[in-house]
């Protein structure tokens, strides 16, 4: 498995603030939404990504603005990390028109086309054709960009899975497949769903080149990210991260985790990958206690002013809901 062992001592405290800071945001943003929708201010299906940010923020740190970003429905840190603004991303949390979705994909839908941000995609294993052909698009127009996809290890049990890493091999598409592997899916363990635990070696079945890193740690993320992607522009095709994480919180809000013990929640918690990269920082004299404090301010002050605006925010009109969408006599 990749770690970080040997990237740490080529940070720099600028770098390693800004990969606290950006977990730090996703994390407080998180704990905020948990609290908004027991208050039912948002509603519907709700997928926290607390515990799992230390992936997308280090795979964003190997991305260019004009990179795709392709994620699953536990997709509210890879927004707030590609750099979804937070107000209209709580808009949407809240079903508000202000929202990057104008109020209609909600917590599972997240869009935002000045990022490219496509998805958010509830259907499990349903963003990885939707990655290909992205990445397909951009080569058949000799646009020089990597499509990242976000999907946990359950998507590996659907046909779409096998379907995009044989197009993806067979056509040398520049697609970076980053697996989430929380160990769990919706609340079914791996050993007990899939035959072979190893997502890494179904990935490595179609030739595509692959790597375990371990996705607890913000700097292993992003060494494995950086070569992976630079793997893809160099022209070596797609290329495959299974980051073995865990989510401290149920799969939704419905979730009575009934398939795990608060023991393993608790001994997983030991490895926080904000804990972790805030007490190595602290050790080697590049994070300060100040630093925390001022952070965290910072992010709560973002915070508030994102439910604020979310709060401010207008439904969308009733004569406006048949907008953009398509009749079959209109289509005709």
């Amino acid at each position: 498995m990749s770690t970080a062992r040997e990237a740490k001592p080529h940070l720099t405290r600028p770098h390693v603030l800004a990969l606290l800071r950006e977990m730090l945001r996703i994390r407080r943003f998180e704990e905020r939404c948990a609290e908004l929708y027991q208050q039912e201010k948002i509603r519907g299906f709700l997928h926290l990504y607390i515990g799992e940010e230390a992936v997308a923020v280090g795979v964003m740190q190997a991305l260019l603005p004009e990179d795709a970003v392709v994620a699953t429905y536990r997709e509210h840190g890879q927004a707030l990390a590609r750099g979804v603004a937070m107000n209209p991303l709580m808009a949407e949390m809240y079903g508000k028109q202000e929202g990057c979705s104008r109020g209609r994909g909600g917590s599972m839908h997240v869009f935002d086309a000045a990022t490219r941000f496509y998805g958010g995609n509830a259907i499990v294993g349903g963003g990885l054709p939707l990655a290909v052909g992205l990445a397909l698009a951009d080569r058949m127009q000799n646009r020089a960009n990597v499509t990242a996809c976000f999907f946990g290890e359950g998507a590996a049990a659907e046909g779409e899975f096998h379907e995009s890493m044989n197009l993806a091999a067979l056509w040398r598409l520049p697609v970076l497949f980053v697996c989430e592997n929380n160990l769990y899916a919706m609340g079914t363990a791996l050993a007990i769903s899939e035959s072979e635990t190893d997502i890494r070696a179904k990935a490595q079945c179609y030739r595509v080149p692959s790597a375990v890193v371990d996705g607890m740690d913000v700097v292993a993320v992003e060494a494995a990210a950086r070569a992976a992607v630079a793997a893809i522009r160099a022209g070596e095709g797609p290329q495959f991260l299974e980051c073995r994480t865990y989510r401290f919180r149920a799969h939704s809000m419905f979730d009575a985790q009934l398939y795990r013990s608060k023991e393993e929640v608790e001994r997983w918690k030991e490895r926080c990958p904000i804990a972790q990269l805030s007490a190595w920082g602290r050790s080697v004299g590049l994070v300060h206690d100040a630093d925390i404090a001022a952070m965290e301010a910072e992010i709560a002050t973002e915070v508030q002013a994102s439910v604020d605006f979310a709060e401010a925010g207008s439904w969308e009109p009733l004569s406006d809901l048949a907008r953009d969408v398509t009749t079959p006599r209109e289509a005709a």
